[in-house]
């Protein structure tokens, strides 16, 4: 297996508490309470007359957030849930994970998705067709970019010649990117690179992480109740494929809802992490004897928290208890 279940927290990245002076603060905060990891997200827009969430009205870049909090911390490791990659070409990409992934000393986790949005492709320019396929492709050009080291392959181009001594040069030709001979440096400290860790609540999203990637990330709108059925189609289709299962990790974005029993809305059940801070440790120990090897508590999604109108001041402290209340036992 992995290993024993780990706690994460959701950087301070959306709404009122979305401050320079906040995002270092709970940065060091969360590592100096023993949190494993702290979390970021993207969202580019939200579109005119939308009734979207409040999380989403006003979010900092995810990946220059993650370079602020590697200036400011040691240890956590730091991670993005999630980039959308048609929204980013993964040449530009791959460059941006490197870098942060120097800059903190190898303590990147990449998450990515394959986006939902419509009025985000708009403006990106990208295109909602055949996202899973292009998505495969991506994954594969990020692992050419990070380079493959001396007697390793490119991709499905080869291998160039580069100075000698030198790694070779990485090609890669698809049907959706190209990849010319090259080498992107610096390479990322972690080796053969980032973790990635792919989103998506779709049937094909999970088998696709399971083949594909490094771990698997829930959404915000999961049915965390019945997630040992979607850790089941993550690891049987890494079995399939060759793979540990049990090396997979599985990742679960903890919208956590302190203080409140919220319900849902087609079963009347009590929505897992919510309620007082018992119920909610309670809910992450249940989680990890399913198979989940991490839970991030990410209160951007709290509208108390994460959204634009709310005090600043009410919103930190709110954060701040929170924190303390279900840091992680040492």
């Amino acid at each position: 297996m992995v290993g024993a279940m780990e706690i994460g927290f959701g950087a301070p990245v959306s709404g009122r508490w979305a401050t320079p002076a906040d995002l270092a603060s709970f940065g060091a905060r969360a590592e100096a309470a023993g949190y494993a990891s702290l979390w970021t997200f993207q969202r580019l827009l939200v579109p005119a007359g939308s009734r979207m969430e409040p999380v989403y009205r006003s979010v900092l870049d995810p990946m220059v957030a993650l370079g602020f909090l590697a200036a400011g911390t040691s240890r956590i490791r730091l991670g993005v849930a999630l980039v959308n990659m048609p929204f980013v070409s993964p040449g530009y990409l791959a460059k941006q994970a490197a870098t942060v992934d120097v800059l903190s000393g190898g303590r990147l986790d990449l998450g990515l998705g394959i986006g939902w949005l419509p009025e985000e492709f708009t403006l990106t320019g990208a295109s909602m067709a055949r996202r899973g396929a292009r998505a495969e492709e991506y994954l594969n050009v990020l692992r050419v970019l990070w380079g493959p080291g001396p007697g390793g392959n490119g991709g499905n181009g080869g291998a160039g010649s580069g100075a000698p001594g030198a790694a070779p040069l990485s090609r890669f030709d698809g049907e959706f990117y190209t990849v010319p001979a090259e080498r992107q440096d610096p390479q990322p400290v972690q080796r053969p690179g980032p973790p990635v860790i792919l989103g998506g609540m779709s049937r094909a999203a999970m088998e696709r992480a399971g083949r594909m990637a490094d771990g698997w990330m829930t959404s915000s709108r999961a049915d965390l109740s019945r997630i040992s059925d979607d850790i089941k189609v993550v690891r049987t289709a890494a079995a399939d494929t060759g793979r540990d299962p049990d090396q997979i990790r599985i990742i679960c974005r903890g919208v956590v809802r302190a203080g409140t029993e919220a319900r849902s809305a087609e079963t009347g059940e009590r929505l897992l992490l919510s309620g007082s801070y018992a119920q909610i440790r309670a809910d992450t120990g249940w989680l990890g004897e399913q198979g989940v090897t991490e839970v991030f508590y990410d209160l951007n999604w709290d509208p108390l928290v994460g959204s634009p109108d709310v005090e600043h001041g009410a919103a930190t402290a709110r954060a701040g208890e929170i924190m303390a209340a279900l840091a992680p036992a040492r």
